[in-house]
């Protein structure tokens, strides 16, 4: 009876940056197992067209064939490099589907510079989408639907750089994202420990290499220095970070809390 701990029906899952990559992904897990997205990006029209390949590919029975598994998808378009943003996206997302499920804070950015001439407003723009934007969009979700009702659950999307710097022979230089997304681990952690006695479930994946928009100019640079250190020898795809995804936000997760996966093919164990 394992099955039913991974339904989503009837549950509202916010995805910000997912009108494509890892986001999307996760949203296309979501859909299969019959839970409602809410896709947040900054364009709307990239939004539109990933809500029509949801919605057509949950047709009927759902993606996943399974009866019923066909969530129903919404949009809210906002800015997420605004810190002011983070109450009225959580309004609007609450408004879609008459509440909040599940939360995951997705979206990101990067900048590469060295680290002696990085521009203050380069860090602070990197900082706040990929750690603020998720400490705000956690406490105005928290406050207003998880606490209350003593059950959420936050998934944070961080990243094998959050776990450890770069090497040096690949000269990537993104200094304010190996250190947001570590803080977004942090974060992850230190909310765990503090939300637990609500029932909430905070969590993160830390993904290695997947040719997703932010990532590809790497991969395309440093695709035979990279290949080898990943033991199971090849990218991420387009499957690889739904499984992870949907453990962590169903009642099959439960119990898991405060913990960071890491999805990159064994590069980090080597």
């Amino acid at each position: 009876m394992l099955k039913p701990l991974f339904d989503l029906t009837g549950k509202t899952v916010v995805v910000t940056g997912g009108s494509r990559g890892l986001g999307l992904q996760i949203a296309e897990a979501v859909c299969e197992y019959g839970g409602n997205v809410v896709l947040v990006a900054r364009h709307r029209e990239a939004l539109e067209a990933a809500a029509k390949q949801l919605r057509s590919a949950a047709g009927g029975a759902g993606a996943s064939g399974r009866e019923g598994a066909s969530g129903r998808v919404e949009i809210v378009a906002a800015d997420l490099g605004d810190p002011a943003v983070a109450a009225n996206v959580i309004d609007q997302a609450a408004g879609c589907f008459g509440g909040i499920d599940v939360l995951v804070n997705n979206a990101g950015r990067s900048w590469a510079s060295p680290a002696e001439t990085y521009p203050l407003a380069r860090w602070e723009q990197v900082m706040t989408i990929n750690s603020t934007l998720p400490f705000l969009l956690a406490r105005e979700v928290g406050q207003r639907y998880f606490i209350p009702r003593r059950t959420g659950k936050i998934l944070n999307i961080s990243s094998l750089g959050g776990l450890r710097g770069n090497r040096p022979d690949l000269g990537m230089n993104v200094l304010a994202y190996n250190a947001s997304k570590s803080a977004l681990i942090g974060l992850t952690r230190a909310l765990a420990g503090e939300w637990g006695q609500f029932n909430i479930n905070v969590n993160a994946l830390c993904p290695g290499f997947f040719p997703t928009q932010l990532a590809a100019t790497a991969i395309d640079a440093f695709k035979d220095k990279l290949l080898p250190t990943i033991p199971l020898g090849r990218f991420g795809g387009g499957e690889d970070l739904k499984g992870a995804a949907l453990l962590l936000i169903s009642e099959a997760g439960r119990h898991i809390t405060g913990q960071c996966i890491v999805v990159d093919g064994g590069a980090a164990a080597v």
